[in-house]
């Protein structure tokens, strides 16, 4: 299951019939379980099946994210060293906008005056330099109460390298505040260095804890009495999922556990359609995400970036723009800009004819024809194209174009800034686009695709089956992990080597021993190792893969490691100085837990070339021209045509422009190609 903003979207997989089956409903934002009930209904109709027949389960969220976006978290109280306590507000410098005179820092969540100096030191190795000060510890406690505080981040000076008094402060807590109040610990949200980005990980862990730790309990509470005897799994931000109660515990990790299940999906499509590199591209209503697959794994990072706040966890690497079917197209200084302000569902673009008089995406794209009005959003209601023209026009009027062409020009606006968004993390990262497939999904991207893989000059496009769904039917293809990080700060030629598979083989277990409480039976679990890696001297590191954890034994280490840095280093920044004196700074063991996988459903091919159609004139590079129209329920494998052409289907519409052909592959994948002069 996938809540969104607008619909709640659910994928079934029937293991008796190896069918998949989709289904939505509007989301229900004073009670999210109610759209979650209701979109269960949908793929489990009275009387064939019901929450009981379910035999496991797993939720995507944009819970946590949406109340930090929106600014509705909890009043956090904060912890800090005593004569460090303004680590937090003092935060980083901005290196990429030193000459930008617009800049501004960005606001944090617990002002200054909610922060509590606590007494207490440790040194840089963990050594203990002064003692605790537990009486400071219980007067915050009895602050926090008084003043109505509802979570506390704990973030004291290098307690990833000894975490006995960040312990000794949720003890503390719990004996003063009882056992409900939310305590984050900076060694636990994030046991790594730099104490600003540990600090923000844990107050923004504290900032969404008790929102999402009351959904998840409500949410699974509901489904219970409604018969569901499985656990409820979270999908997490690094790509994986685990139990709802794990989930509670560590609420951090659920922050982009929506968009992430599209990534997770492209990982199982890489796998079917044998391509290696992969491209998602997930265009809603309001935002554009898109993020990589490269070698058949998503692209994980060890740090992001929300709104300016540093976030310390393993998370897919996911960039997002103000772009979808919603945008609202605008005038500024004689130019046209859209988005990245939205129409929003209420009163959304002007063609739902529900208030909105501002042009968006949508608009254009009805005003162009690429839209049907008997069957946009799954029929649910009409688009008026009168009111689409109307405010397209409007806007074309002021800048001297007519309907038509204003509603073009502001489709390739949206497709620069997305395409932009594109190379954001493929060639400003020296990777090639032209390498990659583009994988196009959600309300709004397959009608978009092609225009932007021909923008950036990828030779082809994906929509896989239920393009609206996609990201909830990429939940149902991932497995159980958990990630750990050790600091380990060693030069090159101080490397202990024998001391580093001690720690990476007694992490690894720990890693394993994770996974009891997740169900996952033993001969079902692994464990991958990492470190990361820099030059000495230089500040941001690379995360180098490790073949095990008894890697660093081997006698040709050294040079095995440095000769795989420097290939990181090339392929990322374009250079490396192979032979040059190198530095550890952590070390990462990821243990993961594979699921029972849906295998792949294979469809009957066509019986004939022939298929029910239609045709009607929509508008491509200033021409109205006869185009193709048909439903994709009508295609199976085997089915081939050209462009112009519109495939249509409840929750998206995947434009095919001229001179581009489709093919529908064996598990239902539309594949659209140039054709060839």
């Amino acid at each position: 299951m996938d809540i969104g903003g607008t619909f709640t979207d659910v994928v079934a997989y029937d293991e008796r019939t190896g069918r998949y089956r989709a289904g939505k409903a509007s989301t229900t934002p004073h009670d999210l379980t109610e759209g979650v009930i209701a979109a269960l209904s949908t793929v489990l109709p009275p009387g064939e099946a019901g929450p009981a027949d379910i035999s496991f389960l797993v939720h995507g969220t944009t819970q946590g994210l949406n109340a930090f976006l929106q600014r509705r978290g909890t009043r956090v109280l904060l912890l800090a060293s005593e004569g460090a306590s303004d680590t937090y507000h003092i935060a980083r410098g901005p290196r990429t906008r030193l000459y930008d005179l617009h800049y501004r820092k960005p606001e944090p969540l617990v002002p200054r005056g909610d922060i509590e100096p606590i007494g207490g030191r440790l040194a840089a190795d963990g050594a203990e330099l002064t003692a605790l000060d537990e009486d400071a510890v219980r007067r915050a406690a009895r602050r926090f109460g008084d003043e109505g505080f509802e979570a506390v981040a704990v973030a004291y000076l290098f307690s990833h390298a000894n975490p006995a008094h960040e312990l000794r402060t949720r003890e503390l807590l719990r004996e003063e505040l009882g056992e409900s109040v939310t305590v984050s610990l900076s060694h636990e949200a994030a046991n790594e260095w730099r104490e600003y980005e540990r600090t923000s990980s844990a107050v923004l862990e504290a900032y969404i804890g008790p929102v999402v730790q009351r959904y998840l309990t409500t949410l699974g509470a509901t489904l219970k009495q409604r018969g569901l005897a499985v656990p409820l799994h979270v999908m997490q931000s690094s790509g994986g999922v685990n139990t709802a109660d794990s989930a509670r515990h560590r609420p951090l990790q659920t922050l982009l556990s929506g968009p992430v299940g599209g990534t997770m999906g492209g990982v199982a499509l890489s796998r079917t359609l044998e391509r290696p590199h992969l491209i998602c591209m997930d265009m809603g209503g309001t935002s554009f995400d898109v993020s990589l697959v490269v070698d058949g794994r998503p692209d994980v990072t060890s740090e992001a970036r929300l709104e300016g706040l540093p976030i310390l966890m393993s998370v897919v690497d996911i960039h997002t723009i103000g772009a979808g079917g919603g945008s609202v197209a605008w005038q500024e200084a004689g130019g046209l800009r859209v988005g990245p302000r939205s129409a929003g569902a209420s009163p959304g673009p002007a063609c739902y004819a529900r208030g909105g008089t501002e042009p968006t995406v949508t608009d254009a794209d009805l005003v162009l024809g690429r839209i049907d009005e008997a069957t946009f959003a799954g029929g649910e209601f009409a688009p008026r194209s009168e009111l689409a023209r109307q405010a397209v026009g409007a806007l074309g009027e002021r800048l001297g174009l007519d309907a038509v062409a204003m509603a073009e020009g502001v489709c390739e606006v949206a497709g620069a800034k997305m395409a932009q968004a594109v190379r954001t993390i493929t060639v400003s990262r020296g990777i090639e686009p032209r390498d990659f497939s583009l994988v196009a999904f959600g309300g709004a991207g397959p009608m978009h695709a092609v225009a932007l893989a021909r923008e950036l000059g990828i030779p082809e496009v994906v929509v896989p089956r239920f393009p609206g769904a996609f990201s909830a039917w990429g939940m149902l293809e991932t497995e159980i992990r958990r990630d750990f990080a050790e600091p380990f700060f060693r030069p090159e030629e101080d490397l202990d080597r024998a001391e580093m598979a001690e720690l990476l083989e007694k992490t690894a277990a720990e890693a394993l021993g994770s996974l009891d409480s997740e169900g996952v039976p033993a001969e079902r679990r692994r464990t991958e190792c990492a470190a990361d890696i820099r030059y000495q001297a230089q500040e941001y590191t690379l995360t180098v893969p490790l073949a095990d954890p008894r890697e660093p034994l081997r006698e040709d280490f050294p040079a095995r490691i440095a000769a795989r840095f420097a290939d990181l280093h090339q392929e990322r920044y374009g250079h490396a100085n192979l032979g040059a004196p190198l530095e550890f700074v952590a070390l990462r063991t990821t243990a993961l837990g594979a699921l029972d996988a849906a295998p792949p459903e294979l469809l009957p091919a066509a019986a004939s070339e022939e298929f029910v159609h239609r045709t009607r004139p929509v508008v491509f590079d200033g021409r109205r021209l006869e185009t193709v129209v048909v439903d994709r329920e009508v295609l199976s494998p085997g089915h081939e045509l050209s462009g112009p052409a519109l495939v249509l289907e409840p929750t998206a519409t995947t434009v095919v422009p001229p001179g581009h052909r489709l093919r529908l592959d064996a598990h239902g994948s539309l594949v659209i190609r140039e054709e060839k002069k």
